[in-house]
C-alpha cells in the first residue's frame, strides 16, 4: 500500500554517488593540476577519503529518504542530520512524468518527477529510482485512477499501451532521420565544441599546440577547404545522431484530460501535459525545412520546470508535412484549429522598417571591416545581402487572424513561426506607437501568456496597420 513508508530502490545509492561525484569532479581536477608534482601521494589519499565519504553519504541519503501517500498528500521525508518533510497535495499536482535513463533501464526502474504550478527550475519532487510497477502505481494513485495490475509490463512502452489512450501517433524512422538531417544543429554543436576546446586548450602542451597551428597554416587553401567540409559533415552526422537519440520512438497520445508523450532511445521519457495548462500551439517552419514543406509542432505550457528537456517549449511532434498539421490538431487539439494560411498581412509601408532593422548591424560591420581589414570586405557584403532578403521575408510572412475566441499571429526571426492562442489564455495585451508610426498609421502589438516556470512568454507583431491593431485590441478587451 502507498500509505506505508517506502524507500527508493537501492540503486538510488548509485545515482546519489554519481551525482555527488559529478558535482565534485571540477574540484578534484583543479587540485590534481595544483598538487600533482609535489604532493601526489597526499592528493591520492585525499581523493580516497573523499570517495569513501561520498559513498557513506549516498547510502545514508538513500536510507533516510522515505515517501508515502496519506490524507490525499504525497509525503516525503529526507535529510541525514536535519530531517526535512515535504507534503504535496494531490490537488496541487499538475503533471507526473516518468523517465528511464540507461542505468534505470538496466535495473528496470524509472524516475518519477512531480510538478505543481509553483515548480521552479526543477520538479517539485523527484523520486530518483523506483520500480516501474511502483512508479505507475504512485502516478495512478496521485491521479485518482485505478491501480495498475501487478503483472504490468516490464518497460515504459508496454505500460503506455496498457493505459489504452484514446488516440496516438508515432513518428516513423524515415521522418526521424529527416528531422535530424534538417535540424540545423550544426551551429549549436560547433558552439559547444568551441567552448569545450577553449576549456581544454589550457591542458594542451604549448609545443604540441604551436606545431599543430604551424602545420595548419602551412596547408594549401584546397586542403583547408576539404578539412572544413569534412568537419561540417561530422557535425551534421552528430546532429542527426543527437536528434534520433533524443526523439527516438516518439509517440504522442491523448486521453480526456491530458497529452502523453514518450520519447528517447538512451533515456526514455514520458511527459504528461494536462490540456488545461496548454496556453498556445505553435507551428515552426525553419529556413532549412520550409523549402521541403516540413514543419514542427510545439506547445507553450504554463508552469512546470525546465527539467522536461524541451528548453522553453514542449515539442508535440518533431516533424511533419505542413499539410498534415490540420489532421494532427484535429486528432489531438481540435480546440486550436484555425485558418492559419489566410492571415491579414502587414501593409507595404511597413517594409522599410523591417529592412532597416535587418541590415543596420551588417552596415556597421561593413564599415568596420572595410576600414580595418578590407581584404575580407566580401564577407559583410554577403551577409548584408542575406539580411536584406531576410528582412523582406519577415515583413512578407508576418500577419494575424481572429477566429471567434482564437487569435493567430505569424512572425519570423530565422524560422517562420505561427502561434494560435485562445482568448482566455492571453494574460496581457500591449499596443504602442512612436511618432513615425503615428504619422504612417502603424502600430506594434505585444501579447503575453504564461510560460514555463510561470514566467511570461511574449509575442510581438510590429508595424501592423493602425486599424488592424485596434481590431486586435477590441477583440482582447471584450469579455463575456
Amino acid at each position: 500500500m502507498m500509505s506505508d513508508h517506502r524507500r527508493l530502490h537501492p540503486a538510488a545509492i548509485i545515482f546519489n554517488f554519481i551525482k555527488t561525484l559529478r558535482e565534485s569532479l571540477f574540484l578534484i581536477i583543479i587540485t590534481f593540476i595544483s598538487f600533482k608534482d609535489d604532493y601526489l601521494g597526499w592528493y591520492l589519499l585525499g581523493v580516497g577519503v573523499i570517495l569513501i565519504l561520498i559513498i557513506v553519504f549516498s547510502i545514508l541519503s538513500w536510507y533516510r529518504y522515505t515517501y508515502r501517500i496519506e490524507d490525499n498528500e504525497l509525503r516525503i521525508e529526507y535529510g541525514i542530520f536535519i530531517r526535512k518533510k515535504r507534503y504535496i497535495s494531490k490537488n496541487r499536482i499538475q503533471s507526473i512524468d516518468l523517465t528511464a535513463g540507461v542505468l534505470h533501464r538496466i535495473f528496470k526502474l524509472v524516475k518519477v518527477e512531480i510538478e505543481t504550478a509553483s515548480s521552479g527550475s526543477g520538479a517539485e519532487a523527484s523520486l530518483k529510482a523506483v520500480s516501474l510497477k511502483d512508479g505507475e502505481a504512485l502516478r495512478n494513485e496521485l491521479k485518482n485512477v485505478k491501480q495498475v495490475d501487478d503483472s504490468a509490463g516490464e518497460n515504459l512502452e508496454e505500460e503506455l499501451q496498457n493505459e489504452i489512450p484514446v488516440i496516438s501517433q508515432k513518428i516513423t524512422v524515415k521522418r526521424l532521420f529527416l528531422a535530424g538531417t534538417t535540424s540545423g544543429s550544426i551551429g549549436v554543436i560547433a558552439a559547444i565544441a568551441a567552448v569545450g576546446f577553449s576549456e581544454l586548450e589550457q591542458f594542451i602542451p604549448d609545443d604540441f599546440y604551436d606545431e599543430t597551428l604551424e602545420l595548419i597554416v602551412s596547408l594549401s587553401i584546397v586542403i583547408l577547404i576539404v578539412l572544413g567540409i569534412m568537419g561540417l559533415l561530422i557535425l551534421w552526422v552528430l546532429g542527426i545522431a543527437g536528434t534520433m537519440i533524443k526523439y527516438g520512438n516518439f509517440t504522442i497520445s491523448r486521453n480526456e484530460e491530458e497529452l502523453l508523450i514518450t520519447r528517447g532511445l538512451l533515456e526514455k521519457k514520458q511527459l504528461t501535459i494536462p490540456l488545461k495548462r496548454i496556453q498556445a500551439i505553435g507551428v515552426e517552419e525553419s529556413i532549412i525545412r520550409q523549402p521541403f514543406g516540413y514543419v514542427s509542432v510545439f506547445a507553450e505550457v504554463a508552469g512546470g520546470s525546465i527539467d522536461k528537456g524541451e528548453e522553453l517549449s514542449t515539442v508535440l511532434f518533431p516533424i511533419m508535412k505542413a499539410n498534415e498539421v490540420e489532421d494532427f490538431l484535429q486528432k489531438f487539439l481540435p480546440e486550436f484549429i484555425t485558418e492559419r494560411q489566410e492571415l491579414n498581412k502587414l501593409p507595404k509601408r511597413s517594409k522599410k522598417y523591417y529592412l532597416v532593422r535587418s541590415v543596420l548591424p551588417f552596415i556597421v560591420m561593413l564599415a568596420g571591416v572595410g576600414f580595418f581589414i578590407p581584404q575580407f570586405i566580401w564577407i559583410p557584403i554577403v551577409l548584408l545581402i542575406g539580411s536584406m532578403y531576410l528582412g523582406i521575408l519577415r515583413q512578407k510572412d508576418a500577419g494575424y487572424r481572429i477566429d471567434d475566441k482564437l487569435l493567430t499571429i505569424r512572425y519570423r526571426m530565422l524560422s517562420k513561426v505561427t502561434m494560435v492562442m485562445h482568448h482566455k489564455r492571453i494574460q496581457s495585451f500591449n499596443r504602442k506607437q512612436h511618432k513615425l508610426h503615428k504619422k504612417e498609421k502603424l502600430a506594434t502589438i505585444r501579447l503575453s501568456i504564461i510560460g514555463i516556470m510561470g514566467a511570461g512568454k511574449h509575442f510581438t507583431l510590429k508595424e501592423l496597420d493602425e486599424e488592424d491593431s485596434n481590431s486586435v485590441s477590441s477583440w482582447y478587451s471584450y469579455r463575456e
